[in-house]
C-alpha cells in the first residue's frame, strides 16, 4: 500500500466550512491515481458523512481495497463504511496528517477554490463536481504530467 502499485487504495477526510453545524466536505483520493471525490455532507456527524458517502459512491467503488482516514469522530461508524464499501478502513495516528499527505496536498487544493471563509451550505454539488473535474483533469509532476484521467 505504501509504494502506490495499485489501484484501489483512498485517504479520506472532511473539510470544515465557516461554521460549525454546517454543511461539509468529504474528500476522497485514491493514492495512485490521484483521482478525487467531493461530496457534499449536510453536517459533520457521523451518521450524515457515512450517509452522504454511501449515497454517492466512489466512482470505482469496485476496486476500493482500503481507506485511510483521519480520527475524527465522523468517522467513528467505520464499520459502516467497510460494509458499504467492501473495504479494510483504517486510521491515520493521532498527530500524523503526512500518513494521509495526498488527502491533506488535496483539502489545500481544494481551499484555492473554497476558502475557509466560504460557508459550505449553499454550495451546490455541481460546483463541488467542477472542482473536482478541474483537479482530476490537472497534469500532475508526480504522474508525469499526465492527468488522473
Amino acid at each position: 500500500m505504501e509504494n502506490r502499485e495499485r489501484l484501489g487504495d483512498w485517504e479520506g477526510d472532511t473539510i470544515i466550512g465557516s461554521h460549525d453545524g454546517g454543511a461539509v466536505i468529504a474528500s476522497m483520493v485514491e493514492r495512485k491515481s490521484h483521482f478525487t471525490c467531493l461530496i457534499k455532507i449536510k453536517n459533520k456527524t457521523t451518521a450524515a458523512v457515512i450517509q452522504g458517502i454511501n449515497q454517492h459512491r466512489l466512482p470505482l467503488v469496485d476496486f476500493v481495497h482500503t481507506v485511510t482516514l483521519d480520527n475524527g469522530k465522523e468517522f467513528s461508524q467505520h464499520k459502516l463504511l467497510t460494509d458499504l464499501l467492501g473495504a479494510d478502513v483504517f486510521f491515520a495516528k493521532p498527530y500524523h496528517s503526512w500518513e494521509r499527505g495526498l488527502n491533506e496536498n488535496t483539502n489545500g487544493l481544494v481551499r484555492q477554490y473554497f476558502p475557509k471563509k466560504i460557508p459550505f451550505d449553499k454550495t451546490t454539488n455541481e460546483e463541488l463536481q467542477n472542482v473536482a473535474d478541474k483537479l482530476n483533469n490537472r497534469p500532475r509532476k508526480c504522474l508525469d504530467y499526465k492527468n488522473t484521467q
